[in-house]
């Protein structure tokens, strides 16, 4: 009974920490002059992707593969389907040019190299797949590739937005405060959040391949949830966007990079299928942020129902 009432209690910290990061976010790329959308794809998808980094890492220094994989992959496909289509059933999403030629594309360049470095059986004839040391240190190297172009994109844009004025009352000392307490929040939150559950899940007796994939991936993806609602509600569809986005680039290249290359994982060969899901939905995303630059309401609740399929497959399969 203990484990539902810090279940609440963790949710209540995630809410509420989530609606103080993406206020302070959003202030902060005032005062830095930067677009919004920047800050989402940075400081925002940092500091939600900080529950999966942590749960990840943990497990894979504990030998749990199948928890570290399972919980970006599954974390990753609840993103791009559940996430982003609530939150744009809330408030359609507004999707920058450079989000449609890059960003999105960048994820699905990340989401094909796990792809690749993970098919050693097909690609080497070895007779295991594993994510190893040296796999990890490339993604921690495309990961540094990125954060090079969003700087300089950043760079760029606060030339262009140099003339807008701050309002007195934005200030980074309180704004700081605030993103660190929110920061706080959500990674306490999302922590009581997936301890408890996965104890509540384990006396139902789940598979810890079907627990990876789906009460620590949500659970784990519960910050990204909260601060892109939180974010559609104040119709800050730059952040709610850009969180997501970014989330998913640093689930791939810096979770998994920095898990792999504490402990080589070894890859469960259902998880193929779910890498294929994955990369298939970053397409759908793609496709439908080209339509009137923008994710409607429609859009949304098909995102979201697909996510619901996508669950009841991996129930039935495990």
């Amino acid at each position: 009974m203990l484990a539902y009432v810090w279940l609440f209690i963790g949710f209540v910290f995630l809410i509420k920490g989530a609606d103080f990061f993406v206020d302070s976010a959003s202030s902060i790329a005032r005062l830095l002059r930067v677009p919004t959308i920047l800050i989402g794809l940075t400081i925002v998808a940092f500091g939600t992707s900080s529950p999966e980094a942590t749960v990840s890492i943990i497990a894979a220094m504990e030998g749990s593969a199948d928890v570290s994989l399972g919980n970006v992959i599954g974390s990753n496909i609840f993103n791009l389907t559940f996430v982003i289509g609530i939150a744009a059933f809330i408030f359609p999403l507004k999707v920058e040019t450079e989000t449609i030629r890059k960003e999105i594309p960048f994820t699905l360049l990340a989401s094909t190299a796990l792809l690749i470095v993970m098919s050693d059986i097909t690609l080497e004839g070895l007779s295991d797949n594993f994510i190893t040391r040296s796999d990890g240190l490339i993604f921690l190297l495309f990961l540094s590739i990125f954060m090079y172009y969003v700087i300089e994109v950043a760079l760029k844009s606060r030339n262009n937005m140099s003339s807008e004025t701050v309002p007195n009352d934005v200030t980074w000392g309180k704004n700081i405060l605030i993103t660190i307490l929110g920061l706080a929040g959500i990674i306490i939150g999302g922590e009581m959040v997936v301890s408890n559950g996965t104890e509540i899940a384990y006396r139902w007796g789940m598979s810890e391949t079907l627990v990876g994939l789906t009460i620590i991936a949500i659970g784990t993806s519960l910050p990204e949830l909260v601060t892109s609602v939180a974010a559609a509600l104040k119709k800050e569809s730059e952040i709610a966007l850009g969180n997501i986005v970014g989330s998913n680039i640093f689930n791939i290249l810096f979770v998994l990079g920095a898990s792999s290359v504490i402990s080589p994982l070894a890859v469960n060969a259902k998880v193929f299928i779910d890498v294929y899901i994955m990369i298939i939905l970053t397409i759908v995303l793609f496709v439908f942020s080209r339509t009137n630059f923008r994710i409607g309401k429609r859009e949304g609740f098909i995102l979201a129902m697909l996510y619901v399929g996508y669950l009841t497959y991996i129930i039935l399969r495990n």
